[in-house]
């Protein structure tokens, strides 16, 4: 029977209901209490990681913001046309929205699928909802830090003036700091490449793509795009050992690595997507 066939004889309710327990039951998975295996975190070693990248920050801002900015403003039209298409790959949308279909699809699969097929759903769902939460959480954070902090926009006072702050001030631009599209680029780079370590390269060039877009196009300072970086890698991080400590997506091996479960291969999937449509 095709999916259109079985329109006319879909509840409208049962569909809601099932849905509610199918999200009911991954968020109870993701608030779930930890099952051990990860190391406290030793503070001592965060708080000098942490001096260290305040350090280059600081560096990167005296040294290469403003030069870079006022030589970005030299760069010839078609450069800038260039990056200005690209520089929109950057928004979250383009992973946030898919994802969510992904897991709504899922949570709509109707609950006469074989067992092997609905672990198969499980572990795609577990999967998007990772890289959803670790690309989305360092994002939002993102976005209200940086309208927090205050950071002028490079030209807004009428130079490419990296000191230039207006905290808490929540304007447009006056919210530089950190690049919004370098979070989610880097966020997307890294967690892509925990689950799928052979699209590694091609992310990282995405990523410093896009990061490189937001100087060319005087939309941010280098030093944002940096923090980006580090706010995107940090998060997808956090996010990743929160799994792995409930042993969702991630396994925690006896030496502590962490390291991503095996997922369904793409012909499974495919075999499962032909199902959902054939059901």
């Amino acid at each position: 029977m095709s999916v259109t066939g079985n329109l006319g004889r879909i509840d409208p309710r049962g569909v809601l209901r099932r849905v509610g327990t199918r999200i009911g039951a991954g968020a109870k998975l993701l608030v779930r209490a930890p099952r051990g295996g990860i190391r406290q975190p030793d503070y001592r070693a965060i708080a000098i990681r942490a001096g260290i990248a305040l350090a280059v920050f600081l560096v990167v801002a005296a040294l290469f913001d403003a030069s870079a900015i006022r030589g970005a403003r030299l760069l010839p039209e078609w450069l800038n046309e260039v990056f200005d298409f690209l520089t929109d790959f950057g928004k979250s949308s383009w992973f946030l929205w898919p994802l969510a279909a992904i897991l709504l699809l899922v949570a709509l699969a109707p609950p006469s699928l074989p067992r092997m097929a609905r672990l198969t759903l499980g572990a795609v769902a577990a999967r998007a909802a990772f890289l959803f939460l670790a690309i989305g959480l360092p994002s939002l954070f993102g976005t209200i830090a940086k309208r927090l902090i205050g950071r002028a926009r490079p030209f807004v006072g009428g130079d490419a003036d990296p000191w230039l702050y207006h905290p808490l001030g929540w304007k447009v631009e006056y919210s530089s700091l950190p690049s919004g599209h370098a979070t989610t680029a880097f966020a997307a780079a890294v967690a892509i490449g925990l689950l799928w370590p052979r699209l590694r390269p091609l992310m990282w060039i995405y990523a410093i793509v896009i990061a490189l877009s937001r100087v060319v196009l005087t939309a941010h300072h280098p030093s944002d795009v940096l923090a980006g970086l580090f706010l995107g890698g940090i998060g997808v991080l956090l996010v990743r050992n929160y799994f792995a400590s409930r042993r969702l997506v991630f396994g925690i091996e006896p030496d502590g690595r962490i390291e991503a479960f095996p997922g369904p291969s793409w012909r499974r999937v495919k075999s499962v997507a032909r199902a959902l449509l054939a059901d």
